[in-house]
């Protein structure tokens, strides 16, 4: 089965990496971790150095993000390979999906209501409408979110 494990540096995409770990067998999955970098979409007044800057420090961050979790993932007997692209996760998570002939995109969600949904929207909820394959959102408990 062909996995792809969408995160961002949240516990939430810890949980769905845990939840992989836990429940799928590693002799029969293959696995892709995803992470896709936001663009910076403020205007900049020094001349494009600050935003380059804050893209160079995004692109580390999502470096070192799916490398701390290959390695999870490989001591638990996975195979996988990572990925790191620039752009709206809503719309890319979807599409490397499709690219890679994922069976199964796992991700978790931030749990979002109200007005930081309305506001923000919803990763999750677009991915499993758009996805051309089974998603599978992992939740955390409400008492562990306070944590």
């Amino acid at each position: 089965m062909k996995i792809l494990l969408a995160i961002d540096d949240s516990r939430f995409s810890e949980a769905a990496m845990k939840m992989v770990i836990q429940q799928m067998p590693p002799d029969r999955t293959e696995l892709c971790v995803l992470h896709l970098v936001e663009p910076v979409l403020v205007p900049d007044y020094g001349g494009g150095k600050q935003i380059e800057a804050e893209e160079q420090w995004r692109q580390e961050r999502g470096t070192q993000l799916v490398t701390r979790s290959e390695q999870l993932l490989v001591t638990a007997g996975f195979k996988v390979t990572t990925v790191i692209k620039e752009g709206d996760p809503r719309l890319g998570i979807v599409d490397y999906a499709a690219q890679w002939k994922a069976d199964l995109i796992v991700m978790g969600s931030h749990g979002r209501k109200g007005l930081d949904r309305l506001l923000m929207g919803s990763v999750a909820e677009s991915v499993a409408r758009h996805a051309g394959c089974s998603v599978l959102i992992v939740r955390i408990p409400l008492g562990e979110i306070a944590r």
